[in-house]
């Protein structure tokens, strides 16, 4: 699925489907378990970024040295 397919999916959410998901997600989880997740999720997402950042500035380094 593309990114532009969720996106699409996403805007389309209204505030009932909204509302059925955090219930959801609060009866699988429960109301302790769930900071827990996105934390983990946030520092997922950071590392994922920091990697992100090294992986261009190792790219550039690169570059430079090819172009001397």
């Amino acid at each position: 699925m593309t990114l532009l397919n969720i996106s699409l999916f996403i805007s389309k959410l209204g505030a009932p489907e909204i509302i059925l998901i955090i219930v959801a997600l609060l009866i699988l989880f429960g109301g302790k378990k769930i900071p827990e997740l996105m934390k983990g999720l946030g520092s997922g997402i950071k590392e994922f970024k920091n990697a992100s950042k090294e992986e261009n500035k190792n790219d550039s380094t690169v570059i430079e040295k090819k172009e001397e």
